[in-house]
């Protein structure tokens, strides 16, 4: 599946979510790399929600919580093409169905000289 949709700055809550051990290295086990303290935040126009609501409802990948930590569902995905990473859906999160959240082992906004606004385009593996 390939969606576009504009980068946008998250609420910086990500960064200490993705910092926990247990996350981590589930990640690593599941994913093959340990992704970068933050995620790339992505608005979607109307015409993916449908599509994103049947994935995130039907989705297996799942990373498993400890303590009051929420679950995160995962798909793999490439953003434009190039870099490896995740749609991560985590269970407790406040964003609108037309916002996704991408996660890769790099700073996506630095490798990329992203800026709010700059559109890109992600591939989703199903």
């Amino acid at each position: 599946m390939e969606i576009t949709g504009t980068v946008n700055t998250g609420l910086g809550k990500a960064a200490y979510f993705l910092g926990q051990d247990f996350y981590k290295d589930q990640f690593h086990h599941k994913l093959g790399f340990i992704p970068y303290p933050g995620t790339l935040n992505i608005i979607v126009e109307d015409e993916y929600i449908d599509n994103i609501k049947n994935l995130k409802n039907n989705c297996s990948n799942i990373i498993k919580p400890e303590g009051d930590f929420g679950a995160v569902k995962y798909f793999k995905a490439k953003l434009e093409n190039q870099v490896y990473g995740a749609i991560v859906f985590p269970d407790k999160t406040i964003h609108d169905e037309n916002y996704l959240e991408f996660i890769a082992e790099d700073n996506l906004r630095a490798k990329f000289n992203l800026h709010d606004g700059d559109n890109v385009s992600i591939s989703i593996k199903l």
